[in-house]
């Protein structure tokens, strides 16, 4: 089964996902940004796609690599 969510595949090009080229091509702020807006936009739509679950999770997943950048980043001023 295709996970939609945490690696759909029309976000994978060869061996590198979109999200991995996303972040190379950024600075921090930048993709902290980026991932903070995707956040909002998932939530701020999830009821008019019809896929209320899916959404909710993909913001979810968002939140989390920000979670996971600002403390990755953290750890490297350190």
């Amino acid at each position: 089964m295709k996970d939609l969510v945490n690696h759909p595949p029309h976000y994978t090009n060869g061996e590198i996902e979109c999200i991995d080229a996303m972040k190379a091509s950024m600075s921090h702020i930048e993709f902290s940004g980026y991932l903070k807006g995707n956040v909002i936009k998932y939530i701020w739509r999830y009821r008019d796609k019809g896929k209320l679950a899916e959404d909710l999770n993909k913001a979810l997943w968002y939140a989390n690599r920000l979670k996971e950048e600002v403390t990755c980043h953290e750890k490297k001023s350190k």
